[in-house]
Parts: structure tokens; sequence; C-alpha cells
């Protein structure tokens, strides 16, 4: 194939003609419309970038409050561990405890200071993650998985929950399936209390944000929907342990 003199013999002679041309066009179409961010544009203009600056710092935030969150958590697996070699034990009691936690791969918090500060387990616990997919719904028979977590006589174990972005992640009903699936027995869910990991988010003086955008984020995240609420959880049957998070 002959390509033009004035492109050379280089097809990306083209692709730079089309660019100017297509380029100029733009430049022109713009500069035409600067005369109108005097004349009531700015307004639309003004909110696209407060707009823009709280979707960057939300997304900064939960970045620099998910790494210190992960490494305050710890290792699942290395936690489970740790508790069969606690010495004096710690002590099991009748009924089953779930705790609600947003990376299977870490310890809730809630497990940690129930363990540090009461000194006390359920004899059966579920570590609940719960996870939404970028589909609407989610079959029952895709919805379920469950993990021992290494020992299958210490009666803690895992199970994983998908959801789609239309179904409702009611963690009640999801233990019922879970049941009627085989996941877990029906002796599980006669006395179970719902454990929840909550975080306080304090300012502090690391240099990874500025100082006015960590106060939008403090302020944005009061904001977020009570996870009991959109958890379906009984209220008489939940209870909130955690830890301060520093931002």
């Amino acid at each position: 194939m002959r390509w033009p003199a004035a492109c050379g013999t280089n097809p990306d002679g083209w692709w730079a003609l089309g660019g100017t041309v297509f380029l100029t066009v733009e430049v022109a179409f713009f500069l035409a419309n600067l005369t109108k961010i005097t004349h009531g544009g700015w307004l639309p203009l003004l909110v696209a970038a407060a707009v823009f600056t709280v979707l960057l710092t939300w997304q900064r935030g939960r970045i620099i409050v998910t790494r210190n969150r992960t490494r305050e958590e710890g290792p699942l697996l290395e936690f489970v561990e740790h508790l069969r070699t606690l010495d004096p034990p710690v002590h099991r009691v009748p009924g089953t405890t779930v705790f609600l936690n947003a990376n299977p791969d870490t310890t809730p918090l809630a497990l940690r200071a129930n363990v540090e500060h009461n000194h006390v387990l359920q004899q059966r616990v579920i570590i609940m993650h719960i996870q939404v997919r970028n589909v609407p719904h989610v079959p029952d028979s895709d919805r379920l998985t469950s993990d021992n977590l290494g020992f299958d006589d210490d009666g803690i174990s895992g199970l994983n929950a998908s959801f789609g972005f239309q179904d409702e992640p009611n963690v009640p009903a999801t233990l019922r399936l879970a049941v009627k699936t085989g996941h877990l027995s029906a002796q599980d869910l006669e006395e179970v209390t719902y454990f929840l990991s909550r975080i306080t988010l304090v300012q502090s003086t690391q240099r990874n944000m500025a100082t006015w955008r960590k106060k939008l984020f403090l302020a944005i995240s009061r904001n977020s929907a009570h996870p009991v609420a959109y958890f379906g959880l009984p209220i008489s049957r939940s209870i909130s342990m955690g830890e301060q998070i520093p931002l």
C-alpha cells in the first residue's frame, strides 16, 4: 500500500494529521465557550470541582483507613492459631456469635477486643464476610462458601456470602440459608449474638493528606449507614466493639 507523500512512508503520520485536525476543532470550540464562564458558566464548573474534590477526598481517605485498619486487625489465621496457645485458655460459653468482617483475611476488631477484654468466646464462632459483586443478583446456590480456618475442633469457622448490588444483604436470612445448604447446623442458630467491628476515626498528625481534607473525610464518614439496619440485624442481640483508627 502506497502512503501519500504528505505523510511520508510512516502510517503514524496519518494519526498525527488526524489528531491535529480534531485538536484544532476542539480547541476552537473551547475558546469560543470561554466567554460563557463570566455569564453563569462558572456555576456548573464550581459544582463539578466541589464534587470532584469530595470524591477524591473520600477515595484517598478510604485507602488510608483501610490500610491502617488492616494493620490493626492482623491476619485471621494467625489469630486463630494464637487462641489455641493461650494459657489459661479462653473461656467458652454456650451459644453462637457471628462476627461481621469486611476483609476475609483479617481478624475482626470486635473479636480481638472480646478476647482481650472479656476473655470469653461462645462455643460456636462464625466469622462472616459479605462481598457485593458487580452483578444485579447472585443465586442462592452460589451465595455461600465456608472454611474451617485450619481446625475442625475449635468451633471457629468462616462463612463468605456473596450478593449482587440489587440483593438485600440480610444476615439472619443468610444464616438460615446456610443451615438449608448444609454450611451450618440448625443448632447453631438457637442462640445467636452479632458482633460488629465499629471503628472510631481520629485525625492524626501524619502527612498523608491535607488537614482540611481529613476534616472533610471525617465529616462525610459520620453520615454512613448504620450496619445494624443495613444488615437486618436484631438490635437486642447486636453488640458493637472496636478501636480507634487514625486517619
